[in-house]
């Protein structure tokens, strides 16, 4: 049985592409689920993701952020970590003692990147702030006029990269960004960017209605065949990424309705539907990353071996972030959509057994881990199905690409 949660948040640079994941940890569940040792906690993260884990499974080739503690600092100064990804993120709990300082010396000069985590800076924490490549600001916490004294402050001690975490809204995130900051970090990409009288863009209207069409219940698979053939980028892609190494077949699929024939209805819908969200250019690539992952993850966790209804699952963790891609709220983009009461319930309520699975996925991504106990499912499921779904979603990737 597993002992560790670890999920990931992404952040992000001033153009939005995924500069780095900080690496977050749990101790298991429900009778575990106070850390009591933050030095174990630091460990395992960092022990667990480049040994049992890999870190190339978790981030890929970005970089990876890691709680580093005072106890894990001292002990593992002198462990050869890989340094071309792994960025030594000192807790706010760390003060600037001498054999603390020489620690983190030590690391940085083996290559490691050193961030500062929740930091405010004072007159007694400069030494921390010279060692430093890149300081975290948790900008929920501070007010705007505080928020600008610390960073006015601290490009006076030196030229160093600042990271805004918990960014929660899109204005937070232009007013970060204006300010200077180099990374974001927070929920606020994935959240729809209202503008009261904006028209949704022709080519997202387009996907919409698609989309539509594609969810009908009424569809067979002569008017699923003509909806995708009428649509010649769609027809393309389709067939290219069926025909990708992700299938491995062994002979060619040279037709929508083969296609069709092998994959079945509900499974080429939800392709279908893939393939056309992935045609948004102007959101963050790794808005896809995360429906795709939602989407396996609760397939997933589905009490069920049925195609049709394991379908569901999955069609409700795509579509989980539509109103961020729609930049229109749940509700409105629903209407817009004739999907099942059921699905529909999921999605507004997290309702019903679609929904207790997508809440559970909301849960691990946001590593709110008294949810993801109170979801009811299995550790072993959980932390598995996590994994399986970020491998699936990096070949899906590839494969579309």
């Amino acid at each position: 049985m597993r002992d560790i949660f670890i999920g990931r948040q992404p952040i992000f640079d001033r153009h939005m592409r995924v500069y780095a994941y900080e690496l977050l940890y749990r101790h298991g569940f429900v009778d575990r689920a106070i850390i009591t040792d933050c030095d174990a906690a630091s460990s395992e993260v960092v022990v667990n993701s480049l040994i049992e884990l890999g870190l190339d499974r978790l981030v890929g080739t970005r970089k990876a952020f890691c709680n580093f503690t005072r106890g894990f600092l001292l002990k593992g100064a002198s462990v050869p970590f890989t340094t071309n990804q792994l960025v030594v993120e000192v807790l706010e709990t760390v003060s600037p003692e001498p054999e603390v300082l020489e620690a983190i010396r030590s690391l940085s000069k083996s290559g490691h990147i050193i961030a500062l985590d929740d930091f405010v800076v004072t007159d007694e924490l400069l030494p921390l702030v010279e060692l430093a490549d890149i300081i975290k600001i948790d900008v929920l916490e501070q007010s705007r006029e505080q928020i600008e004294e610390q960073v006015g402050r601290l490009r006076s001690i030196k030229k160093i990269q600042l990271l805004a975490e918990k960014v929660e809204t899109n204005e937070d995130f232009i007013f970060c960004r204006d300010l200077g900051f180099d990374y974001f970090q927070g929920y606020f990409f994935s959240k729809p960017q209202v503008v009261a009288g904006r028209k949704m863009p022709p080519s997202r209207l387009a996907m919409l209605r698609l989309m539509t069409e594609l969810q009908r219940p009424d569809i067979d698979l002569g008017k699923l065949e003509e909806i995708i053939q009428t649509d010649v980028n769609l027809s393309v892609k389709l067939l290219r990424q069926i025909n990708s190494s992700f299938y491995s077949l062994l002979s060619e699929v040279k037709s929508i309705r083969q296609a069709i024939v092998y994959l079945g209805l509900m499974h080429i819908r939800n392709w279908a539907c893939i393939v056309a969200m992935g045609s948004v250019d102007d959101k963050p690539q790794e808005l896809m990353t995360m429906a795709l992952v939602r989407a396996k993850m609760c397939e997933l966790l589905a009490d069920v071996d049925d195609a049709e209804r394991k379908g569901m699952f999955f069609t409700v963790g795509l579509f989980s972030l539509l109103d961020s891609i729609f930049d229109s709220p749940m509700e409105e983009v629903l209407t817009n959509l004739p999907l099942t009461n059921e699905v529909n319930q999921a999605l507004l309520k997290r309702e019903g057994p679609l929904g207790k699975a997508l809440e559970c996925v909301d849960a691990y991504e946001h590593a709110d881990w008294d949810r993801v106990v109170g979801s009811g499912y299995e550790e072993d499921r959980v932390c598995n199905a996590y994994l399986e779904a970020l491998d699936w979603s990096t070949a899906v990737i590839e494969s579309l690409a």
